[in-house]
């Protein structure tokens, strides 16, 4: 429907005007239904009707005799236009419609009067059109969506990127021949351009950097919230390397790594934190002063390969009962 709105007023621009009456054929998208003389219009033909004041009237069923003349402007279309035409994309295309249209098909002689050229016809009749409204009639696709957990909104086989704010949240999706907007209630929160293929993710490059951004945020919350619940004087310790300017992610990456590696921190950071100094390396050499004073051999770092890793992953248990049919019913091969 949209894409049949889109024609029309393409049609009324190019003619900076539209008929006082417009015919058409008993397609779906202008007649739902008729019986006898009733007919049930589409009530969105009917709403662009009324937005542009002409009166949509369907020809009679079985009768194509009341629209030859469109039948051969087809032909015409056909034969003069399309037949061994090269295009590299479809806008190429419409400019080269454009060009015949001003050129080669407005000179040519008008059917109803050959002393004529149609560019004349058209130039007379013109003055009699309606002119056009003020705005023109909203011909996009609107469609809800359903963000889920990705921050990707679905429309026409393709994925378009939103901000990831807007996660498993419903949207609305707004579609021209060009654009996509992407809209949440009235306030627009992505705009793409349009693509015709399928299966592809078409993305904002500030959506990827904000979400790579607030993935990054993340991991290092995360690795300070278990660093600070097994060593709770590295709370004391990130604060003091705040106030100084430091990485705070990479000072957690270090105290993790320094966990692993000896098994406990806290003494050892309460040593540093006496000293007044908030670094990693003041905490190593901690540990290795208490390791050196206790005999403990160096730590060593074991780098497992993966299969090995993988073996002290949990393994999901299986109910018994189900072994029990190996042994159920009679043994062909057990002699009585």
């Amino acid at each position: 429907m949209e894409n049949f709105l889109r024609g029309h007023v393409g049609a009324f621009n190019t003619w900076c005007g539209l008929p006082r009456v417009l015919l058409y054929d008993n397609l779906k998208s202008a007649v739902l239904e008729r019986r006898g003389d009733a007919i049930h219009f589409h009530p969105t033909l009917l709403a662009f009707a009324g937005h542009y004041r002409f009166e949509p009237r369907p020809v009679a069923v079985a009768r194509g005799n009341e629209k030859g003349r469109v039948e051969r402007a087809i032909r015409h279309i056909r034969e003069a236009f399309f037949i061994a035409r090269k295009f590299t994309d479809l806008d190429d295309l419409n400019a080269q419609a454009e060009q015949w249209c001003r050129t080669q098909a407005a000179d040519r002689p008008c059917p109803e009067d050959r002393a004529m050229t149609v560019r004349r016809a058209f130039a007379k009749e013109q003055p009699m059109l309606l002119p056009l409204p003020a705005s023109p009639y909203p011909v996009e696709e609107q469609i809800a969506v359903k963000v889920g957990k990705t921050p990707y909104v679905r429309f026409d086989l393709n994925d378009y990127s939103v901000p990831h704010t807007h996660v498993r949240r419903t949207l609305s999706v707004r579609a021209d021949i060009s654009q996509v907007r992407v809209f949440d209630d009235a306030q627009m929160i992505s705009s793409h351009r349009r693509s015709y293929d399928r299966d592809q993710q078409i993305e904002d490059p500030q959506h990827v950097r904000a979400l790579s951004e607030i993935k990054h945020k993340a991991r290092q919350h995360r690795g300070g919230n278990s660093l600070t619940r097994a060593v709770p004087a590295c709370q004391i310790l990130m604060i003091r390397a705040a106030e100084r300017g430091a990485n705070i992610g990479a000072l957690t990456t270090a105290m993790l790594r320094l966990l692993d590696r000896y098994g406990e921190l806290q003494a050892a950071v309460e040593n540093a934190l006496s000293t007044g100094s908030a670094h990693a390396a003041t905490v190593r050499i901690a540990l290795e002063r208490r390791r050196i004073e206790r005999g403990a051999p160096p730590p060593v770092e074991a780098n497992l390969p993966e299969h090995v890793r993988r073996k002290d992953e949990p393994v999901q248990p299986h109910r018994l009962e189900s072994y029990d049919q190996l042994t159920s019913g009679d043994n062909d091969d057990e002699q009585p």
